[in-house]
Formats: structure tokens, sequence, C-alpha cells
């Protein structure tokens, strides 16, 4: 695997269940997120991310299989329910200053959780979410094994990336997919945006610092871009 050394760190942390800090740009979100391989997720990494990124925890699943399973993204739900409720019609995000459209699908929680919410409870749904995505080439039915574990709605939101990751976007959802795809390792990541004591997007000159700190990588979205390009040219060769 020729990758940049940079990102090795970042594969093999994940690997490993350790977090890696992903900035994406200055002209996007402007925003460092916390990531972590969705199957490595424990208790312990929920309360961190909780404590200290502090945004939204959500989980990315890869297109195909999401499309597997029948997964529909959020705005998919709303034109539908907009038939019966016109209301919805005028909620659509078209206004994003970042972003055309937003990668937001379903929340759900284990079945074997009590209300979802608990540092205990995210860490199964995830988890569980993370081992289900590892089975995609195992020849079972993923939408039944996903609704026999998961229930909606719930408390851990899924992302699901463009089907072309970032050769069509570069938010956080496709560039943490992307990395996965580079380092084949199981397509769902749980990330957190990391949110200053000013409850503003932490600068990434502190990421930086937060990520020396905790000994973790810290990534730019340039970063992994440039690499999934050459990435992309070597397989294709």
């Amino acid at each position: 695997m020729i990758l940049d050394k940079n990102l090795r760190r970042a594969i093999a942390s994940l690997e490993a269940g350790k977090f890696v800090l992903v900035f994406d740009s200055e002209k996007r979100e402007g925003e460092t997120d916390m990531v972590i391989l969705s199957e490595r997720v424990t208790p312990e990494a929920v309360t961190f991310m909780r404590k200290h990124a502090g945004g939204l925890i959500c989980t990315t699943l890869d297109a195909r299989i999401a499309d597997r399973i029948g997964i529909p993204s959020y705005m998919d739900i709303i034109n539908h329910a907009s038939e019966s409720y016109p209301l919805l019609r005028g909620l659509e995000p078209n206004d994003l200053k970042y972003d055309r459209r937003s990668s937001f699908s379903i929340t759900v929680n284990h079945r074997e959780t009590f209300t979802g919410i608990t540092d205990r409870d995210r860490a199964l749904t995830i988890s569980e979410l993370g081992r289900l995505c590892s089975m995609a080439n195992d020849g079972i039915d993923l939408a039944a094994e996903f609704s026999r574990r998961f229930r909606t709605p719930g408390h851990v939101h899924l992302l699901i990336p463009d089907e072309h990751l970032v050769e069509r976007r570069q938010g956080h959802t496709e560039l943490v997919n992307t990395l996965l795809l580079m380092g084949g390792l199981t397509p769902s990541a749980t990330i957190c945006e990391m949110l200053s004591d000013e409850g503003k997007a932490l600068p990434p000159h502190l990421a930086r610092r937060f990520a020396a700190r905790y000994g973790m990588v810290f990534l730019e979205g340039k970063e992994i871009i440039r690499e999934f390009l050459n990435w992309r040219k070597m397989v294709k060769e």
C-alpha cells in the first residue's frame, strides 16, 4: 500500500481502536472531527467524544451497504412524507452554507439498549452497526439482520456518504469513509465535531495541539483527497 506516512499512521490507529482527528477545509465547514472505527467503539470512547469533542456523535455507513439494507436518506423520507404533510416541503435544506446536500439518514438504537442515550447504550448500538458492516461480504440478508438488531427512532445518527466519496463531495462523511476504503477497513466510522469552550468550531491549530497532547494523528481533508487520487490510479493499474 503506497500511501503517505501520515495516512498510514491514521489507518493503523483506526484499526487499533484509537482516535484520529480530521479537519475538512477552511473553505467548507472549517471543522475538525474526532474519528474512530465503529466496530471498535466502547463506552469509554463515547465518553471521550462527549467530553472532549462535544458535537453530535454520528455513525457513517458505506453507501452500497446502506443501499443493500434499504436505508433511505433523511431527505428521501421528507420528500415522501411531504405528500401527507405539506409543511415538510418548506423545510427542505436548500440553503446550506457549506454544501449542496446533507448526508443525514435515520436514527437508530440497538434493540438491547434501554433508553439508548447512555454511553454504554450508544457504544452498543455503534459497535453493532460496525460489526454488521463487517459482515457485508458474508452472504447474509443485511436488511433482515438490520431489522433484527436495530429500531428507529434512536440516539445514533446515521450518515450515508456519496457513493463516489470525495470525487463528488468532500464532507467528513466522505473523507473518513475514503480513508477506511484505502486502509481496507470496515466501512463504518463514528465521528463527532470538536467544539471550543466558547461553543464554536475548535480552531485547527488547537485541534493539532489536542492531537499532539493525546498522541493522535491529525489529518487535513486535502491530504486524504490527494492520496485517494494517487491510490485510485494505482488500483486501476
